[in-house]
């Protein structure tokens, strides 16, 4: 996999410019919390002190092959397991901007958000990216667009309350910044 300059530019701006782009990297189904970060690691404080050990797991070179702006790509109930915030945190210290997959787990849905990690659900999109794709997403309009191959795959477009959640950074930002 080639190691590329991202384009990770989330408009700031509420309906600004949300795209992203980067090489993506695949996992199965039921990918739990424990196997994104395992435990053993919770005693770390900082998202980069996780993302040394984000995925090692399932692939133990993968803490040293993911490059920032690269995308992950799995299949159903994505985050399943705990309801510990170290998952979406281990994800964005690695610099990751993206997660896509057919369904996420309720929890890690509401945690990856209040930390600032933007998730889209697309099935279709799953189906149709290999590992090594790059891949350009829109958050604001939900368009996936796999370049390596040319398809495009829509998702649901996240919701503008969203998008200022991710720009800021996560919820406490947020609500920081409205204070």
């Amino acid at each position: 996999m080639s190691a590329s300059a991202p384009n990770n530019e989330l408009g700031a701006v509420p309906g600004g410019s949300a795209v992203l782009r980067g090489h993506a990297w695949t996992f199965g189904r039921d990918v739990d919390t424990d196997l994104i970060i395992a435990a053993r690691y919770l005693n770390m404080k900082t998202a980069e002190e996780l993302a040394a050990h984000l995925m090692e797991d399932a692939d133990p070179e993968f803490p040293q092959k993911v490059r920032p702006g690269d995308i992950l790509v799995a299949d159903e109930n994505f985050g399943c397991g705990s309801s510990r915030e170290h998952a979406p945190m281990a994800i964005k210290g690695a610099g990751i901007p993206l997660v896509i997959a057919k369904s996420f787990a309720r929890i890690f849905y509401r945690n990856a958000f209040n930390t600032g990690l933007p998730i889209l659900v697309a099935p279709e999109a799953v189906d149709g990216i290999d590992e090594g794709d790059e891949v350009e997403v829109d958050l604001s309009t939900g368009c996936i667009r796999n370049l390596t191959s040319g398809k495009e795959f829509e998702a649901e477009p996240l919701p503008s309350f969203m998008q200022e959640l991710v720009a800021a950074g996560g919820l406490l930002p947020y609500l920081k910044g409205r204070g």
